[in-house]
């Protein structure tokens, strides 16, 4: 990695595979940004072919953006798992003032989406981190019939498809363009 690049971490869980496919669209999105690279890491390899993220991925990381399907309207437990034992890099400050944002997927429209974010970004807003979510101005959060909400992009398995549907990718996608940007920006 170059000194200079940006760096921006996205891990995520996923059983059925849908959060993972939706970590590789908001990664093109964030390379989209000239001097910004993203770093996919997992929590659980079982079903994954992305490495396991490590501590030292958090210190070397400009930006944070987890993902985890919903479970009961929260994050996974593998998930949950990895954020509970980041207590050393809380103590030390690790991610402070590091823009940070969370994505989900869930198999059921109304299957707590929204509160698995927000449950996402709290132990985020307890590290310091400075959350980054989908604004009004993403047209696709008008006409998108199934994920896709302000707090972050979200996927939902119609029919039990994990096929991320067109606004839900061009959701994923400006996402990771604009958090690219904006952690470009407070780099500087």
């Amino acid at each position: 990695m170059l000194s200079n690049m940006t760096s921006i971490l996205i891990i995520y869980y996923s059983r059925n595979g849908s959060t993972k496919k939706m970590a590789r669209l908001i990664s093109r999105g964030v390379e989209t940004i000239e001097g910004v690279e993203s770093k996919i890491r997992t929590v659980d390899n079982t079903n994954a072919d992305d490495p396991l993220v490590e501590k030292s991925d958090l210190d070397n990381c400009d930006g944070l953006i987890i993902g985890s399907p919903t479970h009961f309207g929260n994050m996974a437990a593998p998930m949950k798992e990895f954020i509970d034992s980041t207590t050393e890099e809380w103590f030390n400050g690790t991610l402070i003032n590091k823009p940070a944002g969370v994505f989900t997927s869930t198999s059921s429209m109304h299957g707590g989406q929204e509160t698995t974010l927000l449950s996402m970004m709290l132990p985020l807003i307890h590290h310091g981190m400075i959350i980054v979510g989908v604004p009004y101005s993403e047209n696709k959060l008008s006409s998108t019939l199934s994920g896709g909400t302000p707090y972050g992009p979200t996927h939902v398995s119609i029919n039990k498809s994990s096929e991320i549907s067109d606004d839900e990718k061009e959701i994923c996608i400006n996402y990771g363009k604009r958090f690219a940007g904006i952690c470009m920006r407070n780099k500087s």
